[in-house]
């Protein structure tokens, strides 16, 4: 256990930390009653024509074998490799998850409305109950790097991981289609899924069907079973990662409609891993059933023998990937800003050069706009904030300065003479909720123009009434490429009201194409800079200080 000081202790490692899965009775007894078809169907098939019938399994000659077999050590590279990949994408994205620990097929995450949570707790309705609130301890034996509120470094492992992922999969499928063996994996005859359920047959009513050498090849089942875990629950996984990008959602809202909104991708991401975890355990299962030996050396050693090499190999394989586990873990905890940087040097030129351009250009209905909204932040507790809020704001003055030729001193009442605008647009949290809102203020552009930033102004920093999470001012920058997006507004208005004192009054920054963090609430005053590098930590914000969050969250 890591040795936390109070103030992380009591956000990392909480008192409460019990754990309960619920999901709704109607889709788990949906789930129930497709499986329990499924095998129903394969028992009464057999009770009324018999046990259907599958070719016998020839006799292979390895001399004369004319079609594509053995494992290249190409085959088996990308075999070990996605295995480290997707079992650190597993204990990071479980990571992720734990932060907001329910899952929906709705965007507006209305409590109560999810199919399933990870939570015991439901939301009170007696008092502010912040996203923050709602997040769950996760033991760093099952996630990386496990604990509370470690979403930033969770996401950094995320995304690093995925780079590998991406690449030894497209190499994986090169490399298929390069080779004949492709046909070891990819079905070419509708025959396959006759041959696949009279399989399934077998096993259902606990008949184990004649097995091939998988050297040579695979029964019809495992040839879809293995074309799935490829070319749909790979290119899934990836896609509806893409469809929880609020850079992608915000500029083409069609995008994330394919998968059913931004919280119905997340929910068939989350499926997706558990594919991965079905597959795996169905896989081994069948390895250790049908000859471990010389299926591990199959894997390993390329080779058709029942030699104990390739056991021992894999064996020390698998050890190396539970020691990156620990590795991953050492890392988080004692080298977080190194991890920080590194993410940032492998992903920040990209965004910049993809998903940054992207104008937000997304467009609701106020028939859309979410009848529940997660308030998230800590809520301000100075003295002066309380005063001006008592007095409905009327004594606010929005302090504009820095590198700016025309340093301003403004009402709520000035701003709304620039020119309010109003949009409708999603919200997307870093913590996985999202949620419609119309959001009415003045635009960024506007407030530039009025104060004309210096050549040398590069970055433009809010500064909150609020504190951040370990305590201290919260503060956050964009760039001025960002502010001067579409769409990007300092907003007094929600749903056409004055903003409500929980969502952020007197002000706050709304930036559609990035995660609501960087949306800073309470705005006490903005300042215009060189660099995000000259405040705090120098990371650009006080999640990105203290949290090691992504200095550009597009995704």
């Amino acid at each position: 256990m890591i040795a936390f000081d109070a103030t992380h202790k009591a956000v990392h490692y909480p008192l409460d930390r019990r754990f309960r899965i619920w999901i709704r009775p109607s889709i788990l007894i949906g789930a129930g009653i497709a499986i329990l078809a499924l095998i129903a169907a394969a028992w009464i098939q057999v009770g009324v024509i018999g046990m259907p019938r599958i070719p016998p399994v020839p006799q292979i000659y390895p001399n004369n074998f004319a079609g594509p077999h053995g494992f290249p050590l190409w085959v088996r590279y990308c075999h070990f490799f996605n295995f480290f990949f997707v079992m650190l994408l597993i204990r990071s994205g479980l990571s992720i998850l734990m932060d907001h620990p329910r899952l929906y097929f709705n965007d507006h995450c209305t409590p109560g409305s999810e199919w399933v949570r990870f939570t015991p707790l439901e939301v009170p309705r007696d008092r502010i109950w912040t996203a923050k609130d709602d997040a769950r301890y996760i033991s760093p034996v099952i996630g990386t790097p496990g604990y509370r509120h470690t979403i930033g470094i969770a996401r950094i492992w995320h995304f690093i991981v995925v780079h590998g992922f991406i690449i030894t999969g497209v190499f994986f499928i090169a490399m298929l289609f390069a080779t004949q063996q492709w046909r070891r994996l990819v079905p070419t005859s509708p025959l396959v899924l006759v041959q696949a359920w009279n399989t399934w047959v077998h096993y259902a009513t606990f008949h184990m069907p004649a097995e091939p050498n998988g050297f040579y090849g695979y029964n019809a089942l495992q040839q879809i079973a293995y074309f799935v875990a490829v070319f749909v629950f790979g290119v899934l996984a990836i896609l509806t990662g893409i469809a929880m990008s609020p850079a992608v959602v915000n500029r083409f809202p069609w995008y994330a409609k394919i998968f059913g909104g931004r919280q119905s991708a997340r929910s068939i991401h989350f499926l997706t891993m558990l594919g991965f975890l079905a597959f795996l355990v169905v896989h081994v299962t069948l390895i250790v059933m049908t000859g471990f030996r010389r299926n591990m050396n199959h894997i390993v050693m390329g080779a058709d023998d029942q030699e104990r090499l390739g056991m021992l190999l894999g064996f020390a394989g698998i050890g190396l990937v539970i020691l990156s586990w620990i590795a991953a873990h050492y890392l988080s905890w004692f080298h977080p800003r190194l991890l920080q940087h590194t993410l940032k040097s492998v992903t920040y030129p990209m965004q910049l050069l993809t998903l940054n351009r992207l104008a937000p250009q997304q467009k609701y209905a106020e028939d859309e706009i979410s009848p529940y909204f997660w308030p998230n932040g800590k809520m301000p507790v100075r003295d002066d904030w309380k005063r001006i809020a008592e007095g409905s704001f009327e004594s606010f003055r929005l302090k504009v300065g820095g590198l700016v030729e025309r340093p301003v001193a403004l009402s709520l009442a000035d701003l709304e003479k620039l020119g309010e605008v109003e949009h409708i647009t999603m919200h997307h949290c870093i913590q996985g909720w999202s949620g419609i809102a119309k959001w009415g203020g003045i635009p960024m552009k506007a407030l530039i123009d009025l104060v004309r930033p210096k050549p040398e102004a590069a970055a433009v920093a809010f500064f909150s009434f609020g504190e951040a999470l370990y305590g201290g001012p919260y503060y956050d920058t964009q760039s001025l490429e960002n502010v001067l997006k579409p769409q990007c507004l300092l907003a007094s208005r929600m749903n056409g009201q004055r903003l409500p004192l929980v969502y952020g009054a007197p002000l706050r920054l709304r930036v559609e194409n990035q995660l609501g963090y960087k949306m800073v609430k309470w705005i006490e005053r903005i300042e215009f800079i060189q660099s995000e590098k000259l405040l705090g930590k120098g990371e650009g914000g006080k999640n990105e200080d203290d949290e090691y969050f992504d200095l550009l969250p597009n995704i």
